[in-house]
């Protein structure tokens, strides 16, 4: 990068440090350090909850992941506007009422302490290890500009947060939440833009988004049923309606931001409005990927976007690499002409088209299939690196494309986007087992001064656990998948835990617990044995707690019963 770039990376960053740092000063209470003292309107409420889901993950994997699968991942959040509809009726009026630190304090109250401390550990386990994840998002960026060791970077990443999350509390992750995600979606935008206006030899948006098109990229809307396959629309209705419901409902790290809302309709606003904006964002974010694709099919693409794995490849088999690099040579030459031939005939169709048309796709399965090729190759070496180049599509075009200032900025925003999401999940977790955990279990009770000092202990515990975790994230491929796929796991036996407790009032404590253990161990063996899509883990999770209650009913009584 130029010094310009540098330069707009490291003050940025500063700047949004600096300022976390300057508005979480004062923290005298947990009340202020992991609730802001229930003063956030709804627009900071909508904002926080946008930018603790959409992490750097986001932005860095999505638009590779559409270049690579389409844009069919979009279908995943077709059931988030329902979920929020329903968290609103039924989850956030009890939260609000109960003025709980966390979600599963409402659990000891209507079953027992060890249902509660059960489900708050199904959640530390896996928001602990998918936090891990999104520090190693990042660190990617770092050690590609420059050239470190991707261990360094995650300790580097991920110890830079800490500052303002171990100072400021929720309060300053509020207010920076708000302050990134703004500059995120400004810079994404004229990315995007930039991306069009790149495009060579003056390729309009239209012209790309037929390229798009014709390559299957643009497969917004996929109906045919297939238990396995991971995105279509049935999957994501039904699945990502339960995942939502999950995750926005039973998850501290969005529970968290929504009950530091003012009031019961601030907090319902701010849900409502991240329902109806958040499958926008993401079709535009995935829409970037799809015009990745086309503009690389108009000019030459590297090999593999993952740029020091192929050198190391190079270095170690370098015969094998020039086999490859020749036939990717041709294949691309290739594959740009008849991408400039479907363009010229795209208004004025004649006999030819559909020849052309199965020509440009026949080329794309063969550069597709060359991809795999190399990608196998660096994967059967020793060289400890991703299983895919998915997650440096988007930053190689960064790299290579954009003008001077811009690379710096889409840099800091990336890391932006990282911060917004793990300094929520530190608090939520910190809150989680301080509350569900540490205090339950502790002899003596803590004031105010030793409560607040604890919470920021377990707040540093968990970012030095999370970046241990991001150094054994090298092999997870496509970062947005496996975040998701890692929530699956324990998602769906979290909500069946909450759903028995709203709506079956005759099952109690002893009975929800063994039916929870059972389910957990019910996803893990269908995930294991791979019968269904991720997606689908949350359903089955979710309905086996409730199965497994009312079945136990036939046998046991609960006591309040009894009575």
């Amino acid at each position: 990068m130029s010094n310009i770039d540098w330069f707009v990376l490291v003050f940025t960053l500063f700047a949004v440090v600096a300022y976390g740092v300057f508005i979480g000063r004062g923290q005298k209470s947990n009340e202020s350090y992991l609730k802001a003292d229930n003063k956030m309107p709804w627009y900071i409420v909508l904002l926080g909850i946008m930018a603790t889901q959409a992490s750097a993950i986001t932005f860095l994997s999505a638009p590779g992941q559409a270049y690579t699968d389409g844009m069919r991942f979009v279908q995943y959040y077709f059931g988030l506007p329902l979920a929020m509809i329903v968290i609103c009726i039924t989850f956030i009026p009890i939260f609000q009422r109960l003025n709980v630190y966390t979600a599963y304090e409402y659990l000891e109250q209507r079953f027992d302490k060890k249902t509660r401390v059960l489900t708050s550990l199904l959640f530390l386990f896996s928001r602990g290890l998918s936090t891990g994840i999104s520090i190693y998002a990042p660190s990617i960026i770092l050690s590609s500009v420059l050239n470190w060791n991707i261990y360094l970077t995650n300790i580097l990443t991920g110890g830079i947060l800490l500052i303002y999350t171990y100072v400021g509390g929720a309060k300053a992750i509020a207010h920076t939440q708000k302050l990134q995600f703004l500059i995120i979606l400004g810079t994404m935008a004229f990315a995007g833009y930039l991306l069009v206006q790149n495009m060579p030899n003056g390729i309009g948006f239209k012209d790309a988004l037929y390229l798009a098109g014709k390559s299957g990229k643009l497969n917004v809307i996929t109906t045919d049923f297939n238990w396995k396959d991971k995105y279509n629309i049935w999957s994501g209705l039904i699945g990502g309606f339960f995942l939502a419901l999950s995750y926005f409902g039973t998850d501290q790290s969005q529970v968290g931001r929504y009950i530091t809302a003012k009031d019961n309709t601030n907090a319902k606003m701010g849900l409502l409005l991240n329902g109806m904006v958040k499958i926008p964002m993401q079709f535009a974010i995935l829409l970037i990927g799809a015009l990745l694709f086309a503009f690389f099919s108009l000019k030459p693409a590297p090999i593999y976007f993952n740029e020091r794995s192929y050198e190391y490849l190079k270095e170690t088999q370098p015969n094998r690499a020039a086999i490859f690099e020749k036939e990717h040579e041709a294949l691309q030459q290739k594959f740009n002409q008849q991408s400039k031939q479907l363009l010229a005939e795209k208004d004025h169709p004649s006999s030819t088209s559909e020849t052309s048309i199965a020509e440009f796709k026949t080329t794309q399965k063969q550069v597709a299939l060359l991809h795999t090729r190399v990608e196998q190759a660096i994967n059967k070496s020793n060289y400890n690196a991703e299983k895919t180049d998915t997650n440096y599509i988007f930053l190689y075009f960064v790299k290579n494309t954009l003008p001077i200032g811009m690379i710096g900025l889409l840099f800091a925003i990336i890391f932006l986007a990282s911060w917004g999401s793990i300094s929520a999940a530190l608090n939520s977790l910190a809150a989680c087992s301080l509350k569900d955990v540490h205090l339950i279990f502790s002899k003596e009770k803590p004031d105010d001064r030793q409560e607040l000092k604890y919470s920021r202990l377990h707040t540093l515990a968990w970012g030095i656990f999370s970046i241990a975790v991001a150094m054994f994230a090298t092999q997870m491929g496509s970062l947005i998948e496996a975040v998701n796929v890692l929530g699956s796991l324990f998602y769906g036996p979290i909500l069946g835990i909450f759903l028995v407790a709203f709506y079956f009032k005759k099952i109690d404590g002893p009975l929800v617990f063994i039916s929870a253990v059972l389910s957990e161990i019910v996803v893990i063996a269908v995930y294991n044995f791979d019968i269904v899509s991720f997606l689908w883990l949350n359903v089955i999770g979710a309905f086996a707690v409730i199965l497994f209650s009312g079945f136990g009913l036939l046998f046991y009584r609960p006591k309040a019963l009894n009575s």
